[in-house]
């Protein structure tokens, strides 16, 4: 597995190892030892999956009670995926960094409690599976403004009017958001 940091370091690229032949691949997509070479202490309690069309922007979610943190893939089809980081004391805050997973290139993408986080469907229609270090919590459930200029994410280009739940159409941009100490 090889590990790269993004361009806020917290934020970890993984790319697994492919063994294919004949019969088809094999792919390691977690290991503890990962994340507790790096000193990071996780244990995740809740996996999630969800199915989008293209255009469906989901996020950029967050829960500040019960952080969450996502080790988040691809299973089929392609997404943008974002991470916008909203703790106030860090010296990134209030950056993103966005990274293109999909079923081709098999990428994973490490978001820590922290960040908010969100995706948008690049291809036809795309499944994706993430691990959680927290259990979803209906009343901690945030919403950040997906276009706010504050933030200044750099969406794919085909992005015009995206599809978005009605919690995400309402969602606040940073400066009017809770956010992490």
């Amino acid at each position: 597995m090889i590990i790269l940091e993004a361009a806020i370091p917290d934020v970890l690229i993984f790319q697994p190892e492919i063994h294919g032949d004949d019969r088809g691949f094999f792919m390691e997509t977690f290991r503890l030892s990962y994340f507790q070479d790096r000193g990071l202490d996780v244990e995740f309690v809740q996996d999630n999956q969800s199915r989008s069309k293209f255009g469906s922007l989901r996020g950029l979610h967050f829960q500040l009670q019960k952080p969450q943190g996502k080790l988040v893939r691809v299973l089929s089809g392609e997404v943008f995926d974002v991470a916008v980081d909203i703790r106030r004391s860090s010296p990134t805050f209030g950056r993103w960094v966005g990274e293109y997973l999909s079923s081709e290139n098999n990428r994973q993408l490490w978001i820590p409690p922290g960040f908010a986080h969100g995706f948008y469907v690049t291809s036809e229609t795309a499944d994706l599976a993430y691990k959680c270090t927290d259990y979803y919590s209906a009343g901690d459930d945030h919403s950040l403004l997906w276009s706010d200029p504050e933030i200044g994410i750099d969406w794919p280009h085909r992005l015009r009017e995206p599809f978005l739940s009605e919690k995400d159409k309402k969602a606040s941009p940073l400066n009017a958001t809770p956010t992490f100490p």
